[in-house]
């Protein structure tokens, strides 16, 4: 579910979570770089959307998590 169509598709997650910029941006804002809901977590996602993710993007989203960006 999308709050605002300006977040990346699904398919670009893994691309992004490799972007420091991007990620940096996105905290900045407070904007999940997913759905743009508020109250984002250090990998510049939501409880909600960060919940859904697996494999590499879930990887990639723990390592900011950590403090150690990809």
């Amino acid at each position: 579910m999308r709050l605002n169509s300006e977040g990346i598709r699904r398919d670009e997650l893994a691309f992004t979570l490799r972007n420091r910029y991007k990620v940096q941006s996105a905290r900045r804002i407070d904007a999940c770089l997913l759905c743009r809901r508020p109250h984002v977590n250090e990998a510049a996602l939501c409880d909600v959307c960060y919940s859904t993710l697996e494999g590499e993007e879930l990887e990639l989203a723990t390592c900011w998590l950590r403090g150690t960006a990809p």
